[in-house]
């Protein structure tokens, strides 16, 4: 009998750990788009929670309760940067009261780190000339080799952090950076015949993309970042776009349609709802995918051009 319940002593003290041993690593990112990574890089290793809607302006996310929860049990916490989450992420962080997640901790990722950034105002700049980030632009994930140096980031974090399956997450990135650069070419490409094509933005959200894609980037539809398109800006807008011959529209999911299409209207120009976020549209559901239907819509919308 003492044999007997040595056995099932054991049975039970195996039973207790093997779960404990093979827990998913909990990943919280800021975005759906470096949740997505994570997940190329972690796969079934990893558990991984996005905070903002792949639909909303990443800028102003509503910060629920429930986010704290989410981040109080995270072993990970991969953030944006370049302020891009200022207005509504250090305070849920601070509400969580998990140390793993804290500055100077392996648990948090800043993603921007080691990104060339572009659009660094100048040291001088104020609120006047609009919703400015002084860290330089924060949409950085919508040039894919910024991806590439995302999954970086994070695969060497996930080493640190879960050190007996740093070989499958490198195996994993390996992967993911060989598929992408097969895509990427495929990208170049697609729309290298549309090179130096004049594009006009809703927000200064596309400078990544146009530059790796050399388009040609001649304004805005926000007279100022963050500050709505007034009647006098679009009406001094519409000239330039018809003396420039601009042929494109790019704007994102959550942004009003009325006056990109009467830009639209008024000069020929097309529009190009862009998910700038993974899953926001059904067919975006991966890192490489959101590039995928984004640059086939580009490519139509220049080639249906009259």
């Amino acid at each position: 009998m003492k044999i007997k319940y040595q056995i099932y002593l054991c049975i039970f003290f195996v039973l207790c750990w093997v779960p404990t041993a093979h827990a998913k690593l909990n990943i919280v990112a800021t975005t759906s788009d470096l949740g997505a990574i994570a997940r190329e890089i972690g796969k079934d290793k990893v558990e991984v929670t996005s905070l903002a809607k792949p639909t909303e302006d990443p800028h102003f996310v509503d910060a629920k309760p429930s986010f704290i929860v989410k981040l109080n049990k995270a072993d990970m916490l991969i953030e944006g940067g370049l302020h891009l989450e200022i207005g509504w992420l250090p305070n849920l962080v601070v509400g969580a009261r998990n140390q793993k997640i804290l500055t100077g901790n392996p648990g948090y990722l800043i993603a921007s780190l080691g990104i060339h950034t572009l659009e660094a105002p100048d040291p001088s700049a104020d609120r006047a000339m609009g919703d400015v980030h002084p860290m330089g632009n924060p949409h950085f994930m919508i040039d894919p080799l910024n991806g590439k140096i995302v999954a970086i980031h994070i695969c060497e974090r996930l080493c640190q952090i879960d050190a007996a399956n740093c070989a499958y997450y490198k195996d994993n990135l390996k992967d993911f950076t060989k598929r992408l650069d097969q895509k990427l070419s495929e990208w170049q490409k697609a729309l290298e015949p549309f090179r130096g094509t004049k594009i006009v933005t809703y927000h200064k959200t596309f400078p990544y993309f146009a530059n790796r894609f050399n388009l040609n980037v001649v304004g805005s539809l926000e007279p100022k970042p963050g500050i709505p398109p007034s009647p006098t800006h679009i009406n001094s807008l519409i000239p330039m776009m018809k003396n420039e011959g601009v042929k494109l529209i790019l704007m994102e999911p959550f942004r009003e349609r009325k006056t990109p299409e009467f830009a639209a209207s008024q000069t020929g120009a097309k529009i190009v709802v862009f998910p700038i976020m993974v899953g926001g549209q059904k067919e975006t559901d991966d890192y490489l995918s959101l590039f995928d239907y984004t640059v086939n819509q580009i490519v139509s919308a220049l080639k249906t051009k009259s």
